[in-house]
């Protein structure tokens, strides 16, 4: 599924397609002439437009995340690596009329057998996080998802030392404790925890953070690296051939069995294509909001926006919750915004 956590720039969904971020998450952008062709963007003012968009990123990263937690919890349709190759083939058929008729950004080449590699090597890493999260949505409830999610700066940090050898500076390192003790008052006081579903929460969280590092060493020099929207277009057929025979193996005969679910209620078939939808609007809006905003701004908003899905979710799903569980998520996501400002220290001191 689409990695509602959003792929943020410190990536991935993703496609993250972040979302714990299970939402898709999709990967920074590299400066580029992005053409402007929007006609309703012309008959807005700049800042009603920019809240248009922003509040578009919000309706569909939590969108994408109710619905998900609907179809595989409450509604029963417990196939998540099947959601995510849904998620997939959406994201392939938007993105060519994305580029190629709407051209919302320009079409850029995979220009060698090595660059497409590398773009195969990403994609599978992404399959890898985003049917964890969703997965964990099975037995988990969105607001402690979500919590762990916010976790993705802590296992960046370590695959970047472990994978690049890049060390950061004590402050950095230091405001990844709240990010850690935070997580850990939140399990522990969790009604509903599921050690299933929380490993498999914290693989799609280390699955985004990984791919974020390796996208960094795979796509370095300036003629492999693509537009978020393009590698978006690459990534999501990729992902579907990676997902299928895992779908077939693992969950069966899928196909006949939607036929059947939908010849019982035909309203299936409307979740199925809405979310599929959602999932790519999620990517769509996280470019959207960095063109109009800035990354820091996208960051900033990612922060808030698991702390709005959490409350969004309790009121929906009526999951319970406790006083210590929310205190853990509180600290959880002042140890993010207290990492982020150590990080932009960090570099204006390194420069």
């Amino acid at each position: 599924m689409v990695e509602a956590q959003t792929w943020t720039t410190r990536r991935g969904s993703n496609p993250r397609l972040e979302s714990n971020d299970q939402v898709l998450d999709i990967p920074a952008t590299p400066p580029g002439d992005v053409r402007n062709s929007n006609n309703i963007g012309s008959l807005l003012s700049p800042n009603i437009l920019t809240a248009l968009i922003i509040a578009s990123w919000y309706f569909s990263n939590i969108g994408v995340l109710l619905l998900n937690k609907y179809l595989l919890s409450f509604y029963g349709y417990k196939y998540p690596i099947f959601l995510t190759m849904l998620h997939m083939i959406a994201c392939t058929g938007y993105s060519f009329l994305a580029i190629n008729w709407l051209e919302i950004v320009p079409l850029q080449h995979i220009l060698s057998r090595k660059q497409l590699l590398k773009i195969a090597a990403l994609s599978a890493i992404f399959c890898f996080s985003v049917v964890c999260g969703n997965t964990s949505l099975r037995y988990l409830p969105v607001s402690f998802n979500q919590a762990i999610g916010a976790t993705t700066p802590f296992f960046t940090a370590i695959f970047a030392f472990l994978i690049t050898c890049k060390k950061e500076s004590a402050e950095v390192y230091m405001a990844l404790l709240p990010v850690v003790l935070g997580i850990v008052l939140a399990s522990n006081s969790e009604p509903l925890f599921h050690l299933f579903g929380f490993l498999v929460c914290i693989g799609s969280t280390a699955g985004r953070a990984l791919k974020s590092v390796v996208q960094g060493l795979l796509l370095t020099s300036e003629a492999e690296k693509l537009h978020s929207m393009n590698l978006l277009l690459y990534m999501a057929p990729m992902s579907a051939m990676i997902l299928l025979p895992f779908t077939l193996y693992i969950e069966g005969n899928i196909a006949a069995i939607t036929i059947e679910k939908a010849k019982a209620d035909s309203f299936v078939v409307f979740l199925l294509l809405g979310n599929a939808t959602v999932a790519y609007l999620v990517n769509l809006t996280n470019f959207l909001v960095t063109k109009h905003t800035s990354a820091l701004t996208l960051q900033v908003l990612g922060n808030a926006k698991a702390a709005v899905a959490a409350v969004v979710s309790v009121l929906i799903f009526r999951n319970p919750v406790t006083v210590m569980g929310m205190t853990g998520f509180a600290i959880t996501i002042m140890g993010v915004v207290l990492y982020s400002e150590a990080k932009k220290r960090s570099r204006v001191t390194a420069h």
